[in-house]
């Protein structure tokens, strides 16, 4: 097999831009108001969607 220049190798990169390295597993922890017991919701979103997952209830 033959070398792969590092050029290459950064446009290869760009091509993948869209693919899944955007998403980010997100947990958030939510107290039940009754038992006082956390359950955990775990959703895969996009990075730009973080700080709206975390702002509503």
């Amino acid at each position: 097999m033959a070398k792969v220049s590092k050029n290459a190798r950064v446009a290869q990169r760009a091509q993948n831009a869209g693919s899944g390295r955007d998403f980010v597993k997100v947990v958030k922890s939510i107290k039940d108001p009754k038992t006082g017991k956390y359950t955990y919701k775990e959703v895969m979103i996009h990075k730009e969607g973080v700080k709206e997952f975390f702002a509503k209830k």
